[in-house]
């Protein structure tokens, strides 16, 4: 028999362990710690789209747990997609399994207190003791995104060479038709009417 027991303490899971010993029952317990861990806090910062995560740095960053809500929206503009993003990730690791089902958000908004019923918030915060957690989640990510070869990142690197010329287009170096070899500007060229070549064209798009 295997139970899984959220939220509950060690002691706690002990104890349901002895109790069941006593009824001669082989009893593992499993217990899952609500809260924030480092690997939890990566994996949630890894879900969050670009603005999302973005939103999420700056409160933990340049906020450290603390940013007005002003400042977030002159650099991300309108704050409904990264917000709506941080609200919907913890839902959905309880989904896939990540976090417990009651873990807390980490980043909640913050109205305002003497106008509670205008819709727009103030602020962004996160409990000053999950800051170091999601602090080494962010070390984390940068460190791997570093690691990652640039063909995993999507860039080129300075050394990669041109393919040679197929001779299938024209060389960029050849002289342009039209054009001497010591010449500025491009030779004239006549029809056999001794008229301008180009003079034609022009003509018909003057009518």
């Amino acid at each position: 028999m295997r139970i899984v027991i959220e939220g509950a303490t060690e002691v706690f899971a002990e104890k349901i362990v002895a109790l069941a010993a006593q009824h001669q029952a082989e009893l593992s317990v499993t217990t899952v710690r609500p809260g924030w861990t480092v690997d939890r806090a990566e994996r949630y910062l890894r879900s969050l789209p670009a603005g999302g995560r973005r939103m999420a740095e700056m409160v933990i960053v340049d906020g450290d747990g603390y940013l007005d809500a002003d400042r977030l929206r002159r650099v991300l503009g309108k704050l409904n997609g990264p917000s709506n993003a941080l609200t919907r990730a913890v839902p959905r690791g309880v989904r896939k399994g990540w976090w417990p089902e009651g873990t807390p958000a980490p980043i909640t908004p913050v109205s305002n207190p003497d106008n509670p019923s205008w819709h727009q918030n103030i602020a962004y915060r996160m409990d000053k003791e999950l800051v170091p957690t999601f602090r080494e989640a962010l070390t984390r990510i940068s460190r791997s995104l570093i690691a990652a070869p640039a063909t995993d990142r999507g860039s080129s690197t300075a050394s990669e060479t041109p393919a040679p010329w197929s001779e299938e287009a024209p060389s960029a170096v050849d002289v342009p038709p039209g054009w001497g070899a010591s010449d500025d500007v491009p030779l004239v060229m006549l029809d056999e009417s001794g008229t301008d070549a180009g003079s034609g064209n022009n003509n018909r798009h003057e009518k």
